[in-house]
């Protein structure tokens, strides 16, 4: 921390000003109005971007923004299953997940990283509040089975993998109308009381939607949609999309953060932003300045 502050010393006066003011129209334009973020990868793992995300979140909210966190948690559940000796498969960037895992998946997400972040969150002067699915019927799911590739016209079965059925907002509307931060965990419920495990991308793609959210924005290890040649796109319309899809320029992890981008945008989240989490306050950076940072996307 210091030597940022240091850093912060040898900045002039005017350059401090003219960042502060170039805050000021997007404070205003985003005043009130809902700001989802998936919270996942690097960020959530270094102490550094870990404090550097809370007090980004914080600050978000002090100026009067609703901003809403859906974590992951993908290594965190990996390293759980190798203490009970079992190993992370993946098929399509969806974790097949059957009932140990699911247990495993349960307390890793609901417990120990949810709590993780409403602590941090508190430790620095904020008021964040945990849920899962099952609180205050958030998040309806049912399993979800996904087309073989090998056999067209099969399905496979992952396990305890669910889609997003439906989304009960009252509980994250009444917190965050409140001086709360909601963090979710991407954990949903069927109708059995069955918990299922919810790619965190479709859940804040979803949650945006129903929030009725000004922006989503998603943390991710990768400085956003790269091209084959490793180029930055910093800016994608659904059209351009699809062809990534088709050349497998875009695949494995990237696939249901992508498609939960593009239904978020189409749905009418106004702007939806894929950004790099490894650069420190990188949030702040999308939200307050005028400088493009990681690739939006648009749904025309």
């Amino acid at each position: 921390m210091s030597e940022s502050l240091t850093q912060l010393h040898d900045v002039s006066p005017a350059v401090k000003a003219e960042v502060l003011a170039q805050a000021l129209p997007y404070i205003k334009k985003y005043h009130g109005k809902t700001i989802v973020i998936k919270y996942g990868g690097n960020a959530m793992t270094e102490e550094r971007l870990k404090e550097g995300f809370a007090r980004d979140v914080i600050l978000l909210k002090l100026v009067g923004m609703n901003p809403v966190v859906v974590h992951g948690g993908g290594p965190q559940i990996d390293d759980a299953l190798k203490k009970v000796g079992k190993a992370g498969t993946f098929i399509q960037g969806m974790r097949v997940t059957d009932e140990e895992t699911m247990e495993v998946v349960e307390w890793v997400l609901g417990g120990e990283v949810q709590q993780d972040i409403v602590m941090l969150i508190n430790h620095f002067g904020g008021q964040a509040v945990g849920l899962t699915g099952k609180d205050g019927g958030l998040i309806h799911a049912r399993k979800m089975m996904i087309p073989n590739k090998e056999k067209p016209g099969e399905m496979l079965d992952i396990g305890f993998v669910g889609e997003i059925d439906s989304i009960n907002p009252a509980v994250v509307k009444a917190l965050q109308d409140d001086a709360f931060i909601p963090v979710i965990s991407p954990i949903g419920f069927g109708e059995d009381g069955q918990a299922y495990n919810i790619n965190a991308d479709l859940v804040a793609g979803k949650m945006a939607e129903i929030l009725k959210a000004e922006k989503l924005v998603m943390m991710t290890n990768i400085p956003g949609v790269m091209d084959k040649d490793g180029k930055l796109l910093t800016d994608l319309a659904a059209k351009e999309i699809d062809a990534l899809f088709a050349d497998g320029t875009i695949s494995g992890g990237m696939l249901p953060k992508i498609s939960s981008a593009l239904d978020a945008a189409k749905s009418g989240v106004n702007s939806v932003h894929i950004i790099d989490g490894r650069i420190e306050h990188s949030l702040l950076l999308e939200i307050l300045t005028e400088q493009a940072f990681g690739t939006m996307i648009r749904s025309h």
